[in-house]
């Protein structure tokens, strides 16, 4: 006896029990059973039995004693061992690195507390990978010194990696809210988080073109973001080396004092932008109209007031919009308010609200909408009324959708269109501040008391983002992320709202790859792969003897993952 499989045309084929036998010379055939309808297993098993094979039950075999998942983590320590980053942090193995490397990949796949980061990391493969699974807290704490006094050296090897003269380097700095009060490094700031009534440490992050972060450099809160900025000349071309590039910095960045200073240092250009009152001075002086841009988006213009520069006016018809609409809700939520002050003065006849009384009032409402330069307030002992300044509304509606990018690069080094694209290239940090302190939770909540210890957490953040970039540029074809952005930047219209590629689109309408696999976020594919787990076995027969690890097999999503990695 044995089992066909006989093709059925346009359905599927039949599975059929036959049996052999001869008539005089003639071999034939005949059908037993129609086995179509049993399932892929029991078909199998029926084979090996009419091949005379032993059957036995998997669970009369062997037990699976222990079942981690490994598939994240193999990817994870895969990629950095691709990297490099172990031998950057340091040349030769040591309990030390093992112990950083595990945080990093740690941070990727639970990231959580040092105590969490001991308890958790047993939950996966990670601690049995690197041989340090009898590790606690206290030696996590002691690996993070050491790792705070080789951020120099891991800096420089990394700005060697990937800087050299010329280069565009992006800086931009952030804070983070601190649960404590202990921290010599909280203070009260410029709280991004929106945090009330907490401290904030801020730091600052160094990439490359790209959005590779290079070197972080951590502030007490009560930093202003532009002082930061001479640290990090004296960085790159002190303990870089570097004598020739460009730092590209917003405008609340490289403020004017900050340009004159880098003016100082021959060989350093930068790439900024203008504020809106310098913008306003300009189009009083009929440099920066409207008619501009006619026929163009971006224009050149100079001027006096800034001499030396190159300054690229653009107009956005997308940010035009936005504008005008951001300031019509502001001014109907500021009128609202002002309104109910109106009737809550009104009804205080018997005792009227003072001058200041109402003044608190409303300086709280014009405050929180910053609405203030747009009304004319008459404020008097039980009197309140206000009206809209229509020329102040028109002169900065004027404006809407223009921006202007300064730069000291000459034409012949950096286009007008290339100075723009190089200025919005500022999203890759702010990318990289969205996913080490957003979805990611990388680095807050910051829990640390010591101060070298929040200046290790945080480059430890910065490294594990430097490991996932990688991740996500190599994934890119499984993720929810457009593989062509960096060939586009290079062609698109700098100034016009970008626009998806072909690709991306595809991949957010049909939610698969042209090969049939689920499109995914970073997160949920992390999530597939650590699906694939370590079992511990051992034989069901021998109970005192040895085990033995089998790795369940990656299923088809699994391997287009670790292939993309180069990981299988």
């Amino acid at each position: 006896m044995y089992i066909a499989i006989v093709p059925n045309r346009s359905s599927p084929p039949a599975i059929l029990l036959r049996e052999g036998y001869r008539e005089g010379r003639k071999v034939k055939n005949r059908t037993l059973a129609n086995l179509t309808h049993w399932p892929q297993a029991k078909i199998d098993a029926l084979r090996r039995v009419l091949r005379n094979e032993l059957l036995v039950s998997p669970q009369s075999a062997f037990t699976i004693e222990e079942s981690r998942p490994h598939g994240h983590v193999q990817a994870v320590l895969g990629t950095i061992g691709r990297l490099g980053l172990d031998t950057l942090i340091a040349p030769r193995p040591g309990r030390e690195r093992s112990l950083v490397v595990a945080m990093i990949a740690e941070q990727l796949i639970h990231p959580t507390s040092k105590l969490g980061t001991t308890r958790l990391w047993h939950t996966t493969t990670l601690a049995e990978e690197l041989g340090v699974a009898d590790a606690d807290e206290d030696e996590l704490y002691e690996a993070m010194d050491w790792l705070l006094a080789r951020q120099e050296r891991i800096e420089k090897k990394l700005a060697a990696r990937h800087l050299g003269e010329g280069s565009h380097i992006l800086y931009d700095v952030s804070s983070s809210y601190y649960e404590g009060r202990t921290c010599p490094l909280a203070y009260f700031g410029n709280n991004r988080d929106g945090k009330k009534g907490k401290t904030i440490i801020v730091y600052g992050v160094l990439t490359d073109q790209e959005g590779r972060p290079i070197a972080v450099e951590v502030y007490p809160g009560n930093t202003g973001d532009p002082t930061t900025v001479p640290d990090q000349v004296e960085k790159l071309r002190g303990r870089f080396g570097l004598k020739r590039v460009v730092l590209v910095g917003d405008r609340g960045m490289l403020t004017q004092t900050q340009i004159d200073t880098l003016k100082q240092y021959p060989g350093l250009g930068w790439i900024s932008a203008l504020k809106f009152e310098e913008i306003r001075a300009l189009a009083d002086a009929e440099q920066v109209t409207p008619s501009l841009f006619d026929q163009r988006n971006l224009a050149e213009v100079a001027s006096a007031e800034f001499p030396g520069e190159r300054l690229i006016a653009c107009f956005n018809p997308f940010l035009c919009e936005e504008r005008r609409r951001k300031r019509k809700e502001l001014l109907a939520a500021t009128e609202k308010e002002l309104t109910r002050i109106v009737r809550e003065v009104a009804r205080r006849t018997r005792t009227p609200l003072k001058k200041d009384e109402i003044g608190v009032k409303v300086g709280r409402v014009i405050n929180r909408y910053k609405m203030a330069k747009h009304f004319e307030l008459t404020i008097e002992d039980g009197l309140l009324r206000y009206t809209h300044r229509e020329d102040s509304i028109e002169r900065e509606t004027e404006l809407d959708g223009i921006y202007v990018i300064r730069t000291s690069e000459p034409a012949d080094r950096l286009s007008a269109a290339d100075t723009v694209r190089a200025y919005k290239q500022l999203t890759d940090v702010e990318r990289l501040f969205r996913t080490i302190k957003g979805i990611d939770r990388l680095i807050r909540p910051i829990r640390h008391r010591k101060e070298i210890r929040v200046r290790a957490h945080i480059l430890l953040s910065v490294l594990a983002y430097y490991v996932s970039w990688h991740m996500r540029q190599l994934l890119a074809p499984l993720l929810f992320e457009d593989e062509k952005l960096s060939s586009s930047r290079a062609t698109r219209d700098p100034v016009a709202p970008a626009k998806p590629s072909l690709s991306v689109r595809a991949k957010k309408i049909f939610r698969r790859t042209p090969d049939g696999h689920s499109i995914h976020s970073f997160d949920t594919l992390m999530a597939e792969l650590g699906t694939r787990c370590r079992n511990r076995c051992r034989v069901e027969s021998d109970p005192s003897g040895p085990t033995f690890v089998q790795v369940t097999e990656p299923n088809p999503a699994q391997v287009r993952a670790l292939k993309l990695l180069s990981l299988l």
